[in-house]
C-alpha cells in the first residue's frame, strides 16, 4: 500500500534564480553537496559542454557529466558558488580525466565568465600552471536519466515515497535538493533542524532523516 503524501512539504520555491553550471567528476556527490548549500534552490544533473546531440549516459559523446543549479543571489554569490567548484571536484583539478569528468565551467552571463575567468587565474597559480579546467559559454542542457537525479535520496525508497516525487520533482523539488544532502550527513546538524519545519518535514520523515544523517556525518562525499 502506498503511504500518503506529506502535502506540507515545499517542493516549490517560487523567487528570482539565477542558474551556475558546473562539471566536477561524478554529478551524484555534487548534487548532494550543491543541494544542501544554504541559497541553492534545486539542482539537477545532466550532460553538456560538447555536441553530441541527445546523449545518454552510455553515449554522451563529447560530453561531461555536470550539475546544473538554480541559487538565490542574495543569499549566495557566484563567487561563493566558485569557491565550492575549486574545492571539490571528486578526481582532481590537474588529473587527466576522459571528457565526461572534465572539470568544467559553463557560464551564463558576462558577470559570470569574468568572475569565473578571474578564479582560475588564482587557482593556476596554486596548481604550478597544471590546471585543466576548461570554460565555456553554456549551451544546451540534457537531464540524465531519472535514476541519476537525487541519486543518495532515490536509495531511501520509502522516503521518496512518502515525499510523492515523480521524474518531474526529481528535477525541481526543494525539499528533495536538500535531503539528498542531509541523508549523507552533509550541510550540518544545526542546519538540518533549523530546516526541518521550513522544508516541511512530518515528525517521522524528520527522525528517519535524522538517523540517516548522524550514520553518515563525516563519511565523505565521494561516488
Amino acid at each position: 500500500m502506498k503511504p500518503p503524501t506529506n502535502a506540507a512539504l515545499l517542493h516549490d520555491v517560487n523567487i528570482p534564480t539565477k542558474k551556475a553550471t558546473f562539471g566536477m567528476g561524478c554529478f551524484w556527490s555534487n548534487d548532494s553537496l550543491f543541494g544542501v548549500t544554504p541559497g541553492v534552490i534545486r539542482t539537477r544533473v545532466g550532460y553538456s559542454g560538447g555536441t553530441t546531440k541527445n546523449p545518454h549516459y552510455r553515449n554522451l559523446g563529447d560530453h561531461t557529466e555536470v550539475i546544473e543549479l538554480h541559487y538565490d543571489p542574495k543569499t549566495i554569490t557566484y563567487e561563493d558558488l566558485l569557491e565550492m567548484f575549486w574545492a571539490n571536484h571528486e578526481y582532481g583539478l590537474t588529473t587527466k580525466l576522459k571528457r565526461q569528468y572534465q572539470s568544467l565551467i559553463l557560464y551564463h552571463e558576462e558577470k559570470q565568465q569574468d568572475a569565473a575567468e578571474a578564479s582560475y587565474k588564482v587557482m593556476q597559480n596554486q596548481c604550478n600552471g597544471q590546471l585543466r579546467t576548461e570554460i565555456a559559454p553554456a549551451g544546451p542542457f540534457y537531464p540524465a536519466e531519472d535514476y541519476h537525479q537525487k541519486y543518495r535520496l532515490q536509495g531511501h525508497k520509502d522516503l521518496c515515497r512518502s515525499l510523492g516525487l515523480d521524474s518531474k520533482k526529481l528535477q525541481t523539488s526543494h525539499v528533495a535538493a536538500r535531503l539528498n544532502g542531509y541523508l549523507v550527513g552533509i550541510g550540518g546538524k544545526t542546519q538540518f533542524e533549523q530546516d526541518i519545519v521550513r522544508l516541511g518535514l512530518n515528525e517521522k520523515q524528520a527522525e528517519y532523516v535524522r538517523r540517516e544523517f548522524e550514520r553518515n556525518e563525516g563519511g565523505g562525499l565521494a561516488c
